[in-house]
């Protein structure tokens, strides 16, 4: 007897390659787009004949063995054209699960040894994980470098706490099993994935496992060596400062970065920024003009060795 080819990679939307991850990805999708008991009353016959569809083809796709049988049939049927199946062709039982979910269509019948518009016992009823929930977790600095907790909201109200690992970097993604949405009919439920996004700090830089900041210096200070204060993520240090410190020079802070995987820290940088008065006071101003008389021009000068 003739039925209507079904192609069962059109009605779930994947292409004849998919993996069987895309598969299920897939299905869990346009299960939950197209579920009877999510829809109002009067979608709800219309909502049950395509779920009735996805589930066939989730049934058949998602079996290594009945998708082998139907990949056989070739890549040139397309859906709705009259199809013959082969002799011996309904020699696969169908499962129990499959019994419980109603009609199923004559094509399927005709390749799995169901008999043509035979009703099953039960009413329609489909088990599948829930589907996983990605969300963005913000975190300061200082979190990422001593941990912490935080509580967050997530899609559809409901609000869980979740620990902040130490040395967490921007970007990572945290995955919290068993706290996406739930499953249908008693199915486990989908997992919560947390991309971690690092709020800017306004006096540090993230360079690896390494932070930078800028110092500010007065130009005696950066000619004559001075003594200043540095703040760190632990708290403010002294720093000495080389006398003839150059603007931009980098000096190292060790131990003052960020956590590392073997346990240690990466290092804090206090890159060096000349600064001058803008407003200089009398007696700053005749400070400079004695010193612009006893300078010697720089071209005069021997070359550093």
């Amino acid at each position: 007897m003739a039925v209507k080819f079904r192609d069962y990679y059109e009605v779930l939307g994947v292409p004849r390659t998919a993996t069987a991850e895309e598969i299920k990805r897939a299905y869990r999708q346009l299960a939950r787009k197209h579920h009877p008991d999510l829809k109002p009353a009067a979608e709800r016959a219309s909502a049950a004949e395509r779920f009735k569809e996805i589930n066939e083809a989730n049934e058949v796709l998602s079996d290594p063995d009945k998708r082998a049988k139907y990949d056989a049939l070739g890549a040139n049927w397309k859906s709705g054209m009259d199809f013959t199946p082969p002799p011996g062709a309904d020699g696969v039982n169908v499962s129990a699960r499959w019994e419980d979910l109603g009609d199923v269509s004559d094509f399927f019948a005709s390749l799995f040894g169901r008999e043509p518009g035979r009703a099953g016992r039960g009413q329609t009823r489909v088990v599948f994980p829930g589907s996983d929930v990605e969300a963005e977790l913000s975190v300061t600095l200082e979190e990422l470098l001593r941990g912490g907790k935080r509580r967050l909201q997530l899609p559809g109200g409901r609000t869980l706490e979740v620990e902040i690992p130490r040395g967490v970097r921007d970007g990572t993604v945290l995955r919290l099993a068993g706290q996406g949405e739930r499953g249908s009919n008693g199915a486990p439920p989908g997992d919560l994935f947390l991309h971690v996004r690092l709020i800017p700090h306004a006096r540090f830089r993230v360079m690896g496992d390494d932070l930078e900041t800028d110092l500010s210096l007065w130009p005696w200070q950066a000619v004559l060596g001075a003594e200043v204060r540095v703040d760190t993520l632990d708290g403010p240090v002294t720093l000495t400062i080389p006398s003839g410190t150059p603007n931009g020079r980098r000096l190292r802070l060790r131990g003052r970065g960020l956590p590392r995987g073997d346990g240690q820290r990466g290092d804090l940088y206090a890159v060096v920024r000349i600064v001058v008065p803008e407003r200089p006071s009398a007696a700053e101003r005749a400070a400079y003009e004695s010193l612009r008389s006893a300078a010697t021009a720089p071209a005069d000068r021997p070359a550093a060795v």
